[in-house]
């Protein structure tokens, strides 16, 4: 009898690429066949245009408005050579949102297709279903949820200054993998500014139903809000221990310090 190959119980628990096995000095053909798939599906999802129209009538559903702004880049192929484009509003968005007046607030969410909208289609809508309970319970005003086209990360920081936010939350398609072209990350950032460092946000990766679960995602969210806004910080200085049992594992209505 054949010994079963150990490694193949493992495959069970993963989307990795491990006990694939071989075909003489090379890989069976199934397996180059299905990398192959899976890095057009990777190809796929940076190019896929964002439908921001879209979530816009999702978000509409969920009684949340809405606004759509352009970073600097003005296509996917400059703001694929050109990241430091992406990371910063167009003049005319930057002046659009200047003139909306919108109200004081204490969150900003912001929607960007960053290197996948297919994750943004899938995720977003998901997720801020997921968290505005919480908001609720925390007692969060919200202004209307901008949607960004050609985004990077730190668009996120340069809405909130213009618009005087207090923190942001900026949702946005991570770098697909091969295993994971519709993975969704969201950071964190209080008083956002365009002088902010990568290691004054927080982050919340592979969001997903296959990796972080929308409303696991949505509870840290709330988490590390409720933190923020009480130690007036996030980045480094800002643990998630959202996990930890001695911390009862719940949100509680904000008891804010004045500013």
């Amino acid at each position: 009898m054949k010994n079963p190959d150990a490694w193949s119980l493992l495959r069970e628990f993963t989307d990795a690429r491990i006990a694939i096995g071989r075909s003489g000095a090379s890989l069976p053909t199934r397996e180059v066949l299905n990398f192959g798939l899976a890095h057009a599906q990777a190809r796929d999802a940076v190019h896929q245009p964002f439908d921001s129209a879209a979530l816009e009538t999702e978000l509409h559903a969920l009684g949340l408005k809405t606004l759509t702004v352009q970073s600097a880049a003005s296509d996917r192929h400059i703001y694929l050579n050109r990241p430091d484009l992406g990371r910063k509003l167009s003049n005319d968005s930057r002046e659009a949102l200047r003139a909306c007046r919108v109200a004081p607030h204490d969150l900003l969410l912001v929607i960007g297709d960053g290197l996948s909208s297919h994750a943004v289609h899938r995720q977003s809508v998901a997720l801020v279903k997921a968290l505005l309970p919480y908001l609720k319970t925390l007692g969060l005003t919200l202004a209307p949820v901008v949607l960004a086209h050609q985004s990077r990360v730190a668009l996120g920081d340069d809405i909130g200054e213009t618009l005087n936010s207090k923190a942001v939350a900026i949702l946005i398609g991570e770098r697909p993998g091969l295993s994971s072209p519709d993975s969704l990350g969201v950071y964190l950032t209080w008083k956002p500014g365009r002088a902010r460092l990568e290691s004054e946000r927080n982050c919340i990766s592979n969001i997903r139903p296959e990796g972080l679960g929308h409303e696991a995602a949505a509870f840290k969210l709330a988490w590390l809000l409720e933190q923020a806004f009480l130690r007036r910080l996030t980045g480094v200085r800002l643990k998630d221990e959202s996990d930890n049992p001695a911390l009862h594992g719940k949100v509680v209505p904000l008891t804010l310090p004045s500013d």
